[in-house]
């Protein structure tokens, strides 16, 4: 399906865009350190933040410049339980240029936001790597054995849905045959690639090409070229 082609593709682009967004805000972090000067802060509030189903609190932290500037600031980052308590004493990076620009010296406080970016795009590219990755390994199996394969002659047994799979709601179909191994007497069940319409009324008999790679069946390709293609 067409669908399945856009997925891989989007998540591949979204978690590449979200990848170089983590490593922008960490060249910029990184930027900012280089530049900040460092002063001891006070914690003078926690303010809640309420979501959905939590609240969370970040600090409110005041601190003289070196210039003698005071300055108050709320921290980006905010948790339950708490990660300061008021009064607590805390070191402060600023940009001496704007010390509004302001960060508490903390992992959460500096890196969360890379981190978190990150941790998200690697999975989304990872998915969609994935899924073009396990497509090529799939093409490339079925190009093998159709030019090194044994080519057999199995029974068709039925069409069905396939349940484990599913695109906007809908479930693919897919043929089933089966064999049986004449020199070990072992029976085998062929599945088809999906198809997304009911191939029934274009299987006009019972014998159903499988190509296997002898040296072991269970690697197979369903030769499903007698139904026409879906225009989408």
């Amino acid at each position: 399906m067409k669908t399945i082609a856009i997925i891989k593709y989007v998540f591949l682009s979204i978690g590449a865009l979200m990848l170089a967004g983590a490593f922008y805000l960490y060249q910029d972090k990184q930027a900012f350190l280089k530049r900040a000067e460092t002063v001891q802060g006070t914690v003078i509030e926690l303010i809640s933040k309420r979501s959905d189903n939590s609240t969370t609190y970040a600090p409110v932290v005041t601190f003289t410049t070196k210039k003698g500037n005071k300055i108050e600031f709320t921290s980006s980052v905010s948790s339950n339980p708490p990660s300061y308590s008021e009064g607590e004493s805390v070191e402060v990076f600023y940009d001496p240029a704007e010390p509004k620009d302001a960060s508490i010296n903390g992992f959460a406080s500096l890196w969360l936001g890379p981190l978190i970016l990150g941790i998200l795009g690697t999975v989304f590219f990872l998915i969609g790597f994935g899924i073009i990755l396990f497509g090529f390994l799939k093409q490339r199996k079925t190009l093998y054995l159709r030019d090194n394969g044994k080519r057999i002659e199995t029974k068709f047994v039925q069409v069905h849905l396939n349940y484990s799979m599913a695109v906007n709601g809908r479930n693919p179909f897919q043929i089933s045959s089966q064999w049986l191994n004449p020199q070990t007497n072992e029976m085998y069940v062929f599945e088809s690639d999906s198809i997304w319409f009911d191939p029934t009324e274009f299987i006009k008999d019972d014998i159903i090409k499988v190509m296997i790679d002898p040296s072991n069946p269970k690697k197979y390709y369903m030769d499903i070229s007698f139904l026409p293609n879906l225009k989408n």
